[in-house]
């Protein structure tokens, strides 16, 4: 009965130490990183929150309140770490990820399989957008994203969705024509033969880009993933209006190569202008300064006394003479 007893004891205790102390040894590897909580409360870094950290800059003050989370431990790659039977060891990975900005992870077979996401544009035409986001989790707010919200990426994707569609149903093409600037008024005439958002949308794919990235850079403070980049590689108008679109596309090129060519003839007319008035103000300054330079030397000779422009006068009747080969003078009749 003793002997029972004493391997009743022994194989408990070789099931506490292999269900609860070997079992508790972890690692993390170097794309992970890990949270551990105790009794389901997770490690804290004292007091400090999520709106006194940098991440938490581009949030505004309700968002701030909204949004404020505990700055919770975070164990690096490494290890072994040990946990006790009533900790819990939380791995995320921390890499790099790209997705089909048209998926959606509670319905994937939404947005035709997340291929196509469908937004209207300003003047009412249903378009479909095509592109990829590259995101992460943010080790500095892994608190929102462990504990914040049930599923995050479904939040991020449907906050990025919501401000995409908005950006496209308000979308302007940005123009830079200034009173003063004739070319910046030309190409803005050009601009206006489009007529139609969509290829407005096109031509600034970049800036709708730039503004998606602004947007969302408040991703990572409310919940826990940041925005690398996202990318729009295609818009797509319905089939029904792509032939419009090409026959405005021509016209606008029509115009925009007789605005260019008008441009630049007008532009050469004016350097040729602008050459023959310097070339005949040259000329006037030539012929004009030898009668000025006389007209010095004649007042000198005056101030010197009258027979000195006389004596000047008749020295250069006499060179005249000289070089010439016929005189004619004037009878006198006295």
């Amino acid at each position: 009965m003793g002997s029972i007893f004493i391997g009743c004891v022994v194989g408990f205790a070789a099931w506490f130490l292999v269900r609860y102390l070997v079992a508790g040894v972890y690692t993390v590897n170097q794309n992970e990183r890990a949270v551990k909580t105790s009794f389901g409360r997770a490690e804290r870094v004292g007091v400090a929150m999520t709106a006194q950290d940098p991440i938490a800059a581009s949030l505004n003050a309700e968002e701030k309140e909204r949004y404020n989370y505990p700055q919770v431990r975070v164990i690096l790659p490494g290890g072994p770490y040990f946990k006790w039977p009533w900790e819990k060891v939380y791995k995320v990975t921390v890499a790099t990820q790209t997705m089909n900005m048209a998926y959606d992870p509670e319905t994937p077979d939404a947005n035709y399989q997340g291929t196509v996401l469908e937004a209207v544009t300003k003047d009412q035409l249903n378009t479909g957008l095509k592109g990829q986001i590259r995101w992460h989790i943010s080790e500095k707010n892994l608190y929102a994203y462990l504990f914040g919200v049930k599923h995050p990426i479904t939040h991020v994707m449907g906050y990025f969705v919501s401000v995409l569609r908005e950006r496209i149903a308000n979308f302007e093409a940005p123009t830079n024509a200034k009173s003063g600037d004739p070319s910046a008024l030309h190409n803005l005439a050009a601009t206006a033969v489009t007529g139609i958002s969509i290829n407005d949308l096109r031509k600034n794919l970049s800036d709708i880009n730039d503004h998606m990235d602004r947007e969302c850079s408040t991703s990572a403070a409310r919940y826990g993933i940041a925005l690398d980049a996202s990318l729009i590689t295609g818009i797509d108008p319905p089939p029904e209006v792509e032939s419009a679109l090409a026959a405005i596309n021509t016209a606008y090129n029509e115009v925009s190569s007789s605005i260019s060519l008008s441009q630049a003839s007008a532009d050469q007319k004016i350097v040729q202008s602008k050459r023959a008035v310097e070339i005949e103000t040259l000329k006037a300054q030539a012929e004009v300064q030898p009668i000025v330079a006389l007209a010095e030397q004649l007042t000198d000779l005056k101030q010197n006394g009258a027979g000195a422009l006389d004596a000047y006068v008749r020295n250069v009747r006499l060179k005249l003479y000289s070089e010439a080969k016929t005189v004619i003078l004037e009878a006198s009749h006295e």
